[in-house]
């Protein structure tokens, strides 16, 4: 057996106990934000030595969970919006598209905010920015949002009331599979209730919906 060989068990174990770990860490920082690095370390099943050889300190933790959503909503928009949909149908498909990303890293936004900076949100959510930018663009040009507020502006209000209903969903305030908010959502872009209800629906029907997360399941 080479070497090389003879590593890769503990290769995929090593990779295996850093998803573990990241996947706690989503989980137990929704929970509770100041949860310490060695409580992780616990939750996860790993002993302390094996969390901060991955993660040497709480910022490259949050570091590898925002590289980790950023990744995961660039799959998720990749293909997600078709440009002939009309934009009504094509807000209401986005927010429930992004939605599960969104629920799984809510408290990462409120974290990195503080831990790595505004900066580092702004390039997470980047790719979504500029998807619901364009739809906003077209669905202005075509009559079906108002044109009270510019394109970006209009993006910005909404990913704000966005977070802000994640945050509402983290504290328990707020039950929503994210239907709730591509109803208001539409609504707050200038669609009449009653077509905003209609269409979310209707996309609801066939919007495919993410997986959930799976546990830790990895050999410590």
């Amino acid at each position: 057996m080479t070497k090389s060989a003879a590593r890769e068990p503990q290769r995929r174990n090593s990779r295996s106990n850093r998803a573990r770990i990241l996947a706690t860490a989503r989980r137990e920082l929704g929970r509770n934000p100041d949860v310490t690095l060695e409580e992780l370390a616990r939750a996860a099943g790993v002993v302390r030595r094996t969390l901060f050889g991955h993660f040497p300190g709480r910022t490259a933790l949050l570091e590898a969970l925002a590289e980790e959503a950023s990744e995961t909503f660039k799959d998720v928009l990749v293909g997600g919006v078709r440009p002939e949909e009309p934009a009504d149908r094509a807000l209401a498909y986005f927010v429930l598209r992004i939605w599960p990303v969104g629920d799984r890293y809510r408290m990462l936004l409120g974290l990195a905010r503080r831990d790595l900076g505004a900066e580092r949100v702004t390039e997470v959510l980047a790719p979504a920015r500029e998807v619901v930018t364009a739809i906003l663009e077209r669905g202005q040009r075509a009559g079906a949002f108002h044109t009270q507020l510019p394109p970006n502006v209009l993006s910005a209000g909404l990913e704000a009331m966005t977070v802000a209903l994640l945050e509402d969903v983290n504290t328990g305030a707020l039950e929503d599979d994210g239907t709730r908010t591509a109803v208001a959502t539409l609504i707050a872009a200038g669609v009449p209730e009653k077509r905003a209800s209609a269409v979310v629906e209707e996309v609801a029907a066939i919007v495919p919906r993410a997986e959930p997360d799976a546990g830790p399941d990895a050999d410590v």
